[in-house]
């Protein structure tokens, strides 16, 4: 991950570097992120640690990051004698990207009052006379 904004806009990014850069998301969420999209199907947390090639918790703490994050959804299938268990499918990508757009435009408003802050305050320091001693 980049240290500062000047390297980040440095970087080639692809369009999945979204997932990291705005969600702190890991490889490995890209990648089960990935997956689901693939599958065009609702897929079980075992179902997704055996194509990720990970240990079953490994995959189901990939997808709480996703599910906190919003890109995955969690659907529950009930058993007919009783039981359930859920499977997981991948968030609208109009809706994820609405989302980033919304956090984006959040990011840009507060920037800019830490820019106007940063100008008064160092403005107004310039312009007063030293104190002396």
């Amino acid at each position: 991950m980049a240290d500062s904004m000047s390297e980040y806009l440095k970087r080639d990014m692809e369009c999945e570097g979204l997932l990291e850069c705005i969600h702190g998301l890991k490889d490995l969420d890209r990648e089960v992120f990935r997956i689901l999209v693939e599958s065009g199907e609702s897929l079980t947390v075992d179902e997704v640690a055996e194509r990720v090639g990970r240990e079953r918790s490994t995959a189901y703490r990939a997808i709480q990051r996703l599910l906190q994050a919003g890109f995955v959804q969690k659907d529950q299938v009930n058993y007919e004698q009783g039981g359930y268990y859920h499977v997981y499918r991948p968030t609208d990508p109009d809706a994820i990207a609405d989302d980033m757009q919304r956090m984006l435009n959040d990011w840009y408003a507060k920037m800019g009052q830490l820019i106007g802050e940063f100008r008064r305050k160092y403005d107004d320091a310039a312009a007063s006379p030293p104190i002396e001693q």
